[in-house]
């Protein structure tokens, strides 16, 4: 799209380590930046389950590339780190998953730092946060979305002021009735409410999944967008699954609807929420809404319910 900075060159390091004693294991970080320009505005992304900092490509080389610091974690589930299955930590590592980006939060000075040529780059008063399947979760509970306990009441409130705005990629809906049995036995902080996920969201979903995680169609992804108050928006993708087109990775075994056009769709778009959720003077994101619908090919439809003057539309 014209309204897009030309692409620059991008630097990627890994593993950056800052220890986490109590997590049993410490926290491998990656950070994606461009070569130059000050006042990165930063993008922390927690990855779907079983993947690790080095997934993604697709869609956090992008944001990169186009002016953003990105910082991916490996969290508890990876499979790089093989955590047996009857680990004690497993019940809670959906919380652990949350403390994992608090952390880099807190060590954001240490990170910056251990890159080559970043340090004095960022912009730590402008951070975002972006999330795939439960990574989507990790990020909804950064942004206010609570995890009821077993009568259902919600429970402790984990959200981070620092966190001014998220990206929810084809993120799990409401648990309870909505969940099918295996998944509300394997994985019961899936009961989660979204009345206080008040922090600015887009949330992006398919709608051709056929998930066995819940009783409901594609549209139990679309979930945090309809239950949750405030500034947010839905870009549901036509045509496709859980991977989105592909953005797990290049050729990623894992999708099964592969598009590249989608990809490129959602990098574009989520590129300028980010940028406009960011720096709220920035008119991005009202001009790829109007250009997406002024466009040939309908991909996608947009719908807003929010504070900000857009109504719904289809491209």
């Amino acid at each position: 799209m014209s309204l897009l900075p030309p692409a620059a060159p991008i630097l990627s390091v890994t593993p950056i380590v800052l220890p986490a004693p109590s997590r049993g294991e410490d926290i491998q970080v990656r950070v994606t930046a461009p070569l130059t320009g000050q006042q990165l505005p930063v993008i922390l992304f927690s990855h779907g389950h079983g993947s690790s900092l080095y997934g993604y490509g697709p869609l956090t080389d992008f944001w990169a590339a186009h002016g953003f610091a990105v910082v991916q974690v490996t969290h508890l589930d990876s499979r790089m780190l093989r955590l047996p299955s009857d680990d004690p930590r497993r019940p809670e590592i959906w919380r652990s998953r949350v403390e994992d980006l608090k952390h880099i939060l807190d060590h954001l000075p240490q990170i910056e730092d251990a890159v080559p040529g970043l340090g004095g780059r960022l912009d730590h008063g402008r951070v975002a946060a972006a999330g795939h399947s439960w990574g989507g979760h990790t990020v909804g509970v950064l942004l206010g979305a609570r995890v009821l306990d077993g009568q259902g009441q919600p429970g402790e409130d984990l959200s981070d002021a620092r966190i001014q705005a998220g990206v929810l990629l084809a993120p799990p809906g409401r648990g309870g009735a909505d969940l099918s049995p295996t998944t509300a036995r394997r994985f019961p902080f899936l009961n989660v409410s979204f009345a206080d996920m008040r922090t600015p969201a887009l949330v992006v979903a398919g709608d051709h999944e056929t998930s066995s995680m819940s009783l409901r169609g594609a549209d139990w992804r679309a979930d945090p967008y309809r239950l949750s108050p405030g500034a947010k928006s839905l870009l549901t993708i036509t045509g496709a699954a859980i991977s989105l087109g592909g953005i797990p990775g290049y050729e990623a075994a894992e999708t099964t609807d592969e598009s590249p056009e989608r990809v490129a769709l959602i990098q574009q778009v989520t590129w300028a929420y980010l940028r406009s959720a960011l720096h709220p003077q920035d008119s991005s994101w009202s001009t790829v809404r109007s250009t997406l619908a002024a466009a040939p090919h309908s991909l996608a439809r947009l719908e807003d319910k929010s504070e900000h003057p857009f109504q719904k539309e289809r491209f």
